[in-house]
Order: C-alpha cells, then sequence, then structure tokens
C-alpha cells in the first residue's frame, strides 16, 4: 500500500488539460481517455495514433499514449517492465513541447503537457523509491504549470495537479517524517485548500475529473478515515468503469472497511471471474492475492470455515510468490486466521504451528501478541 500511494504524492503539478480547439480533436481525446479507463488498451491506442497523425503538431496525442502505459504500471506496479518504454514516451513529449517553447514560450498546450510528462516521470520514479529525482522532478513541474494556469485561468483540470500537492505536500511529511526534508525546496502546502480543488475537479472537470475522484478516494480512505465519503467515489468510478480492476478492487477493500464483508466478497468474486474470463488487469498475482484474502474473510465471519481456511491458504501462496521484500500483511493476517480457524476446528497441533510461526515473522499489528494469547489459551 505505501508503495502505491507513494506514486501519486511526490508534488506533481499534473493535469489533463487540452484546448477544444475543434471538434474532432475534442472528441478524439474524450474518447481515447475513456478507452484508457476502461482498460481498452489497444483501442485506446488506435484512437491516439490517429491523434497523431492528424495533429502531429500537438503535444496531446503523444501524452496520452504514454498514459496507455502508466494505466499498464497501475495494474501491478510490482512489474518494471513497462517503465523503460514508459520513460522513453514522456520524453518524446518534453521534447515536442520544448519545441513548440522555443518559438512560442507561452503555449499553453506546450507548457501542460510538458508539467505533466514531467510530473508523470517523477510520480513513477517515487514508485521506484528513487526519492530525489522525483523531488527533483516535482520541482521542475510545479511552475511550469503553474505558469499555464496564469495564462488560462478558468481551466478546472488544471486544479488536479494543485489539488494533489496542496493535500499531499501538507500530509505526507507527518505520515512519512524522512521525506520532511525535501519540503524546504517547495511551496506552502493547504489541505483544505488540496481537498477543494480536487472535489471542484472531480465535480466540473472537463478530462481530469475521473483522476480527481480516484485521488479523493484514495485520500479519504487513506489519510481521513472517512470510508463512506471513500465508497461515494469508488462508486462513481466503478460504475462507470465496471472493468477496470483498480477502481473494483478499491470498492471492494473500502466494503471490507465499512464492515460489510458480504458485498466486499462478491466484488472480490467478480475480480476472480474476471480474472479466469481473460480481461485485462485482474488475472495479475496481488488482484487474486487480495480476492482470495477478503472471500475468506466473509467465509470465516459466516463459520463456513473449511471454504475460509482454503482461501487463506491461496492468499498465503500469492503471498509467498510476490512478498521478496519481507511479509506483507496479507500473509500475516492469513498465518494468523488460519492458526485461529485450526483452533475452531479442533486441530490444536496446526494451529499452534501457525502461532510460532507469526513470531518467527515481523511485527504486524497485534500479531505477536494475539499468537502469544492463542499459543496460551486457543481461540474460540
Amino acid at each position: 500500500m505505501k508503495s502505491l500511494i507513494l506514486t501519486v504524492i511526490i508534488f506533481t503539478a499534473f493535469t489533463f488539460f487540452t484546448n477544444a480547439q475543434d471538434e474532432k480533436f475534442d472528441s478524439l481525446v474524450t474518447k481515447g481517455i475513456r478507452q484508457i479507463y476502461d482498460i481498452k488498451f489497444d483501442q485506446a491506442e488506435t484512437t491516439f495514433r490517429q491523434l497523431i497523425a492528424e495533429y502531429p503538431e500537438r503535444p496531446a496525442g503523444r501524452f496520452f499514449l504514454a498514459m496507455i502505459d502508466w494505466w499498464r504500471i497501475l495494474l501491478n506496479p510490482d512489474d518494471e517492465s513497462h517503465d523503460e518504454i514508459f520513460f522513453q514516451k514522456l520524453e518524446d513529449v518534453i521534447y515536442q513541447c520544448d519545441q513548440i517553447l522555443d518559438n512560442s514560450p507561452d503555449d499553453i498546450n506546450a507548457l501542460f503537457f510538458k508539467g505533466g510528462s514531467i510530473g508523470f516521470r517523477g510520480r513513477l520514479r517515487s514508485l521506484r523509491e528513487s526519492w530525489l529525482k522525483a523531488a527533483d522532478d516535482g520541482r521542475e513541474a510545479l511552475p511550469i504549470v503553474q505558469r499555464a494556469s496564469i495564462l488560462d485561468p478558468k481551466n478546472v483540470d488544471v486544479q488536479l495537479g494543485f489539488g494533489i500537492y496542496d493535500y499531499y505536500a501538507s500530509v505526507i511529511p507527518n505520515e512519512y517524517p524522512m521525506l520532511k526534508p525535501l519540503m524546504i525546496f517547495f511551496p506552502a502546502a493547504d489541505k483544505d485548500k488540496g481537498i477543494k480543488e480536487l472535489v471542484n475537479t472531480a465535480e466540473n472537470g472537463r478530462y481530469a475529473k475521473y483522476e480527481a475522484r480516484y485521488f479523493l478516494m484514495t485520500l479519504y480512505y487513506d489519510y481521513e478515515n472517512d470510508v463512506n465519503k471513500a465508497y461515494e467515489y469508488a462508486q462513481m468510478l466503478s460504475s462507470e468503469f465496471p472493468d477496470n480492476p483498480v477502481f473494483e478492487r478499491w470498492k471492494g477493500r473500502i466494503e471490507a472497511r465499512r464492515g460489510d464483508y458480504s458485498a466486499s466478497s462478491r466484488i472480490f468474486r467478480d475480480v476472480l471471474n474476471k480474472a479466469d474470463s481473460g480481461y485485462t488487469g485482474y488475472a495479475t498475482i496481488p488482484a487474486k492475492r487480495e480476492a482470495t484474502y477478503y472471500i475468506a474473510l466473509e467465509y470465516k465471519n459466516t463459520n463456513d470455515l473449511d471454504s475460509s481456511e482454503d482461501y487463506f491458504n491461496e492468499c498465503l501462496e500469492y503471498s509467498k510468490e510476490i512478498d521478496k521484500d519481507g511479509e506483507s500483511g496479507f500473509w500475516i493476517n492469513s498465518v494468523l486466521y488460519l492458526g485461529m480457524l485450526n483452533d475452531q476446528m479442533g486441530n490444536r497441533d496446526k494451529a499452534l504451528d501457525y502461532y510460532n510461526q507469526l513470531l518467527d515473522m515481523k511485527e504486524y499489528g497485534s500479531s505477536h501478541s494475539l499468537a502469544k494469547k492463542y499459543i496460551a489459551e486457543p481461540y474460540r
């Protein structure tokens, strides 16, 4: 979770922006953006290559081609195979924008897409924990987009970038103290202002409204502890893009946080069904691990112990496959629940084995104290 959150916080000024200079151009951009969020990447690539062919002088087509690769990365952030092509596509956009700005320093489109490209470069660098380079990208991107916003102050979509900056630059230094030293290089930020900017973009944005809703969903879940507001945006996004695995998984975990494990289980069963049916982005191991975990929880809550054990074992195996840098919460909690389930089923020796495994793993929440408690007295 931490790495996912950090992909969106390194102070980037990003926006989907373009002047609707003619209806066909605007229609192609809108169509392609929706195809990206629908996870129809081949169709989106066709749309944006058409945009490049018909409007080669504008950077929009190249920028949105790069956004296809960004969403490929988001579907499975642990897979770095798309990184190099993504960086290269962003460099192509930056080069084209620089060519335009050499002749027209106030070209708004070139300013926005250059700032956006640098910002996304920083987002991926932050995901890969290349903090200094990410911070440099943030410093470089912010004034470029600020300049463009002065030239076009009525553009609502630009508030996405400022909203991200104002919110996360206020919140993250307290959440991650190691980033505080970087803040001396950035202007002051206002969390409440950031939320207002994001809400305005989510409600009135032309191209950036979906991205604004995504940020609002995550910040209400991760930092504001308001799962009902998070659910509102998850519902908006998953209803509009029902086959987007990122949005669907967010809705499932939000339902679990709200205490509706039955609804969460239904959503994650749909995730597994779509994985089996070959839907793009659903068959990744992280997606299947998360799905099996929440389905197992619902079986535990309904006292179907055998089924719960089966799904927790699946979750455990997925975790062992992908947790290369140490045990995740999914792994640790699965071991804990497997111990509890085996206690309930009368398999005391097996339960003790799980509890003792927990004591050899890192502490997660109250995992060690619970393990000691259930070693002393069986879970009932």
